[in-house]
């Protein structure tokens, strides 16, 4: 009698995503592979401001008609669909290297507004007025003017943000 293999926990990124998959495909003919690796097809200035909507099929009336490469459509900001634009060639060389084969002939750029999905940037904390203080007397003796202002707002700057992180009360 064989005993029966050890069954491990499977991650929960492969759950979902062979759950996903074959809806994403059938709706939009994309892949989660290729959604999960945009960042890196079209590079990080790119990515956060354009996003894969879907790939748009030739109709084939028969069997017997050649193959013809698809369109893959583009959600993009305004402002970067013109850098999209002038790296059209580039991006479907890298998209259908990605996919094994020449799946894409043509992109097309469609306008919408880009959703964040990073948190929204806290602003810096401000200086008091004793870290301002007590920054200005360890750079009085600096002579240029100019220069012992840039080290007073660096000075303030980081005593502002130690003091945030270490919190009211903590040790500076």
């Amino acid at each position: 009698m064989n005993p029966r293999p050890p069954r491990y926990a499977s991650p929960v990124g492969d759950l979902v995503t062979a759950l996903i998959d074959p809806v994403l495909r059938r709706k939009a003919g994309l892949s989660t592979a290729l959604i999960q690796s945009w960042d890196e097809i079209v590079g990080a200035r790119l990515s956060t401001r354009c996003r894969p909507e879907r790939i748009a099929w030739p109709r084939r009336t028969g069997d017997d008609d050649p193959f013809e490469p698809a369109t893959l459509i583009i959600a993009c900001e305004g402002s970067a669909a013109l850098h999209l634009q002038h790296e059209t060639g580039e991006v479907i060389g890298r998209i259908n290297s990605f996919l094994g084969f020449a799946a894409i002939g043509h992109i097309r750029i469609v306008q919408k507004p880009m959703v964040s999905l990073s948190p929204p940037r806290r602003e810096p904390p401000k200086p008091t007025q004793a870290q301002k203080d007590r920054v200005a007397g360890i750079v009085q003796a600096v002579d240029d003017g100019d220069l012992r202002a840039s080290l007073e707002r660096l000075g303030g700057s980081i005593a502002a943000k130690r003091a945030a992180r270490n919190g009211p009360g903590q040790p500076k």
